[in-house]
Formats: structure tokens, C-alpha cells, sequence
């Protein structure tokens, strides 16, 4: 299973006796988890997808509240490393020209 290490700039902020998240694993996408959501709206970084992309691949579990209020450039950063798991020059289903 591919994966991503992904360092946060502003660690997310947990409750209780949790320890802070300052690096999180990105597991990639599988069907099941992209369900309810549309594959572009990830790929242009839309937040309302991000909101509910991110807690479903992300090692610890981040929640919705927490991607919610975490740094924007954070946000980008995540949204950044899940766009490069549907691309590349060599994992593109398609033919090139």
C-alpha cells in the first residue's frame, strides 16, 4: 500500500490525554474511501472534500473537527501529497500523446 509522510507545520491540538499530531502517514485513496466524493473536486483541493477525504486516510486518525481547524497551509500540504497519488507520469491509466 503506498503511503506519504507528511510533517505539519502547526501540530493539531488534541483533547484529554492525546499527544499532539505533528506528522501524519496518508495512506492512498481506495474506492471505498473515495465514496460520496467526486475525484476532481479532490484534485482541485476542494475543502468540503478534503474534510471528508482526510479522515479516512490519514495515520493517527485525524477527525473532520480537527482537519477543520487545522493551519491552512497544512490543509494545502495534505491536499497537496493526495493529488500526487493520481498522478505521475507512471500511474496514468491512459495513453499519452
Amino acid at each position: 500500500m503506498t503511503t506519504r509522510n507528511v510533517s505539519l507545520s502547526t501540530p493539531v491540538k488534541r483533547t484529554g490525554d492525546q499527544n499532539d499530531v505533528a506528522a501524519v502517514a496518508l495512506r492512498k485513496p481506495q474506492p471505498g474511501e473515495m465514496r460520496g466524493l467526486k475525484l476532481l473536486d479532490v484534485l482541485q483541493l476542494d475543502v468540503n472534500a478534503l474534510l471528508v477525504l482526510l479522515p479516512r486516510i490519514t495515520d493517527p486518525a485525524l477527525t473532520r473537527d480537527e482537519v477543520a481547524t487545522m493551519e491552512l497551509d497544512d490543509l494545502l500540504k495534505l491536499g497537496g501529497e493526495v493529488t500526487q497519488f493520481f498522478g505521475g507520469a507512471d500511474t496514468g491509466p491512459f495513453p499519452t500523446t
